[in-house]
């Protein structure tokens, strides 16, 4: 009944690794770099829903609105101010890894002198209530979750197959500069993929803010995406649901039988593991196949 309890625990966490880590693979999938600068999506999506609960309006099912388009915004502006500049002058990739660092820490910072640093929780009384299966205890937290990153995900995954801009991206990813030459605004969808990954973002952010609570460094979170959409393959947005799935299963498991505190210890391990076995990933895609 334990291994249940848990297994449950890990795929509503996972589900919302999946929600960042597919941000990850859909940049990584069109300009072939890890967007490093992710975090600060998924903390100003936690924040703006706080601030919004706090400030203007008391209902989370209003608040989440403004949360995930408040970080949708902030990833259209990291795109514009820190990696378009670079992106025209054909930088090399490692540069805008690093831009993106340096993104991410500005914006932990920023976040530190507006709230604090203090750890704060939604200023709203969530259910207690469980759903009760058997022996099993299924926090509506966890419920709503799990639902809610499962629509995403099939929202997203939908966009992308059955859309013209959908199209658009699945051929970029495959060759962007032929794309170009075809006639594809390559500018306008970079700016369309990382407002998507920013709406993702910013619902992972504030479901991570209902779950547990509000903090400057939240967007750290995004460090566990990034494991798990290289264990699924970058690039691929099926691997990198696959990959948080297991690893918040992986984590759940490690946490209710052996320990808490070695959880990211073993995620790590795993990380090292597969890439000593599965270079690519589960999906086993080449830098040429992605998306």
């Amino acid at each position: 009944m334990l291994f249940l309890q848990q297994l449950i625990n890990g795929l509503s966490v996972g589900s919302v690794y999946a929600l960042m880590a597919v941000g990850y693979s859909l940049i990584y999938s069109l300009l072939n770099f890890s967007n490093f600068a992710h975090s600060a999506a998924v903390a100003v999506g936690a924040y703006a829903t706080l601030w919004c609960l706090s400030l203007l309006i008391p209902s989370l099912e209003l608040a989440i609105p403004v949360g995930i388009l408040m970080a949708a915004a902030i990833s259209i502006v990291i795109q514009l101010v820190a990696y378009r500049p670079l992106l025209k002058k054909n930088a090399r990739r490692i540069y805008l890894l690093i831009a993106g660092l340096g993104v991410s820490t500005i914006s932990e910072n920023l976040l530190v002198i507006a709230s604090g640093g203090r750890f704060q929780g939604y200023p709203v009384n969530f259910s207690t209530v469980s759903l009760k299966i058997g022996g099993l205890s299924i926090g509506m937290i966890d419920l709503a979750t799990l639902i809610l990153a499962c629509i995403a995900l099939v929202l997203v995954q939908l966009f992308i197959q059955k859309t013209r801009a959908g199209l658009a991206i699945r051929s970029a990813a495959f060759d962007l500069d032929a794309a170009s030459l075809m006639g594809v605004n390559v500018q306008k969808l970079i700016l369309i993929v990382f407002a998507i990954a920013g709406i993702l973002a910013g619902l992972a952010g504030t479901l991570l803010g209902a779950k547990y609570t509000v903090y400057p460094t939240i967007g750290g979170l995004t460090n566990k995406a990034f494991i798990a959409s290289v264990l699924g393959g970058l690039g691929s947005v099926p691997g990198a649901v696959l990959g948080a799935i297991a690893l918040g299963v992986i984590e759940a498991m490690v946490a209710g039988f052996i320990s808490s505190s070695l959880r990211d210890l073993f995620s790590f391990v795993v990380l090292v593991v597969v890439l000593l076995f599965f270079p690519l990933g589960f999906t086993g895609k080449s830098s040429d196949d992605k998306a």
